[in-house]
């Protein structure tokens, strides 16, 4: 699932919803615009799943990608402050 998947499904959803409302502004029949009130719950349902498995691929790549180490080799601390304490230990 990416992100602009997610997207067009919010976006369907939300044209269902202007639809919707037209409809009943233009003086549609009450069965039509449970009709059409049906297929935006419908759409809303579709665009939950999406990010739902969209919010769930995205966490299952952050566990999945190891975080960045801290600089142990020989050519110097990942931080500053990491130098100081070595060298005192050095020094000692």
């Amino acid at each position: 699932m990416t992100f602009a998947q997610v997207e067009y499904a919010e976006q369907r959803m939300q044209q269902q919803w202007h639809n919707l409302v037209m409809a009943e502004q233009a003086g549609e029949p009450q069965e039509v615009l449970e009709q059409m009130y049906d297929l935006y719950i419908l759409m809303a349902e579709a665009y939950n799943a999406c990010v739902e498995k969209y919010q769930i691929q995205r966490q299952n790549r952050r566990v999945s990608t190891p975080a960045p180490r801290a600089n142990t080799t020989i050519a110097g601390p990942a931080m500053p402050c990491q130098g100081k304490q070595q060298d005192a230990k050095l020094a000692s």
